[in-house]
């Protein structure tokens, strides 16, 4: 262990130098390998160790990332969520740390994933400087994972969900490394957003990542996420088709990235409602998990039932996928009726539930409100409960309240608006304005304070602050400029998707 860290840090594969940053008191090492870069035939077989370096290896400079597209919502500036696009270079299966650079062992350690619907996002997005989280006695890892066709295509002959795979390994990364940053190997706390929370869920299900972190946190993600087989080979089925190649793996390895990642949009719309399954994505993503069972139905059966698991939504979450592109203001009822649709086996009782549930809705608010609960609130709920069943360690559950005033004043407690509270970055100028992510007003002044901080409380003791989340009372902490514990928020609407 190093209680006084250099800006060299030894690791298993080699040395890394990073970088001291005097304004916030921390050490940054970026681009640190976890894994052997995925080229060729490697980009669809499971993450490989990387191979051993000699001499220091610079970390102090931002490495390449995943193969993606640059990728934006409409009139909303997402660039410090999506980043910049792809910045290319095989090398990327690498992880960010963030360290106090006072030193010390023995801190929780916090590993974070990116969202970006399966096929964007990176180390590289300016929301996830973990530089707060050093600054307050937390070891911070982001790491980039393999996406879109590479990281979550079901191709026969490849491993399903790579992607995923590659959060295991970087998990096994900081359980060998994380100590020579001051971090404690067996507190680890892994957490994640949207694509990124899902992932997380998924971690939870799967049984060779038991036993390498402690807790975990679900931002916004789902526990019903996850596509079956069949539907996952239709999506398969219109990649290879796009590609004019067989659907397997030695078809699929002979394209190069750039061709893969011009083919990403070439699947959106696929219908993939079967006669047992909706849709979990509702069209907005070729791309999930892919699993015989919900990661849900996996904890509710045992899985995970030792790690503490924090869970939680926004308040609007579905502004998101209207607002920005001109589709929220004008919603109508065949809107709503459209929305309930894609989202639930009987559509005219949703419909009806969330009308008598929110009598003062408009037609915007229960088309947003629908979509939000398909994509995330019904997941969380699902997964929270068949944690909380088992009563072997602590379930919790929050809702973000805060609204955004972006894009005059619609864009609201909308999907991802959480983020920059919980890195404590929300007075960085790219995340304020009328078309930025928090809008043209001022946060309240110790909302990310307080956010940041309930997250590392969190991630040191298991306890965020309120009550647990159990299968009677369902307590929630609603977080807004004042923190509200409230018992089973919109428990109505919540039954009907149960």
């Amino acid at each position: 262990m190093n209680r006084h860290p250099d800006t060299v840090v030894a690791t298993a594969q080699g040395a890394v130098r990073g970088l001291r940053q005097g304004s916030t008191n921390t050490l940054t090492f970026l681009n640190i390998p976890y894994a052997a870069p995925p080229r060729g035939a490697a980009r669809f077989a499971p993450p490989r160790p990387h191979e051993p370096w000699d001499g220091v290896r610079d970390a102090t400079v931002p490495g390449p990332n995943a193969p993606q597209s640059e990728r934006k919502l409409g009139d909303v500036d997402m660039t410090p969520y999506f980043g910049t696009g792809w910045s290319r270079g095989e090398d990327y299966l690498t992880v960010n740390v963030f360290a106090p650079a006072a030193g010390g062992d023995g801190l929780p350690v916090m590993v974070f994933v990116h969202g970006g619907g399966f096929v964007a996002g990176s180390t590289r997005s300016t929301l996830y400087d973990g530089s707060a989280f050093a600054r307050d006695g937390v070891v911070l890892v982001t790491l980039n994972y393999r996406l879109g066709i590479a990281g979550f295509l079901d191709i026969p002959g490849a491993p399903a969900n790579r992607g995923l795979l590659d959060v295991v390994a970087a998990l096994r990364w900081v359980r060998e490394n994380i100590s020579a940053f001051g971090g404690d190997p067996h507190n680890v706390t892994l957490f994640g957003q949207s694509a990124g929370a899902t992932t997380v869920g998924g971690v939870l299900a799967t049984p060779e990542a038991a036993g390498l972190f402690r807790r975990a946190i679900v931002q916004s993600g789902s526990g019903l996420g996850a596509f079956t087989p069949e539907q996952a080979a239709r999506v398969t089925e219109a990649a290879a088709g796009a590609l004019g190649i067989e659907p397997h793996v030695d078809a699929f390895a002979g394209i190069p990235d750039e061709q893969l990642v011009e083919t990403v949009p070439e699947l959106a719309g696929i219908d993939l409602r079967t006669e047992t399954h909706g849709d979990p994505l509702i069209g907005l993503s070729p791309f999930s998990l892919v699993l015989d069972a919900q990661p849900a139905a996996s904890v509710a059966a045992g899985l995970a039932a030792d790690v503490d698991l924090l869970v939680g939504t926004n308040t609007e979450e579905g502004n998101l996928y209207l607002v920005p592109f001109g589709k929220y203001a004008t919603s109508t009822a065949a809107d709503v009726d459209e929305a309930a649709a894609r989202s639930h086996p009987d559509p005219a009782r949703l419909v009806e539930t969330y009308r008598e549930s929110r009598p003062e809705a408009s037609f915007a608010e229960l088309r947003s409100a629908i979509m939000a609960d398909a994509l995330f609130g019904a997941g969380s709920r699902a997964l929270a409960g068949a944690h909380a069943a088992h009563r072997r360690s602590a379930t919790h559950a929050y809702e973000f309240a805060w609204r955004s005033h972006a894009l005059a004043g619609e864009l609201g407690a909308t999907h991802a608006v959480e983020l920059p509270f919980v890195f404590d970055v929300a007075d960085r100028p790219e995340l304020n304005g009328p078309g930025a992510l928090l809008g043209p007003d001022q946060a309240p002044a110790d909302l990310a304070t307080r956010v940041h901080e309930t997250w590392i409380r969190f991630a040191r003791t298991g306890d965020p602050g309120w009550a647990p989340y159990d299968t009677d009372r369902r307590a929630t902490m609603r977080i807004d400029a004042e923190w509200t514990q409230v018992d089973d928020p919109r428990g109505r609407e919540r039954r009907a998707w149960s």
